[in-house]
């Protein structure tokens, strides 16, 4: 079994490298909006908004709470 390591990023917001280019956008919107893309895979999570706040779900890492 080969196992893949990565050490790139992925902008949360916008699904891009975060470190090719400035994310000054990206960041100013998720101060009010929850993850769409996974930081660590970049695969599309499944999100909910609550009135008390969201949750997102990485296939391959988890939930994540806000």
């Amino acid at each position: 079994m080969t196992t893949v390591t990565t050490t790139e990023l992925w902008c949360d917001r916008c699904g891009e490298s975060a470190t090719a280019t400035a994310h000054a956008a990206c960041a100013s919107a998720r101060e009010l909006e929850p993850p769409r893309f996974c930081p660590g895979c970049r695969r599309r999570m499944k999100v909910q908004v609550l009135p008390v706040g969201w949750s997102a779900i990485c296939v391959e890492h988890g939930e994540v709470r806000g």
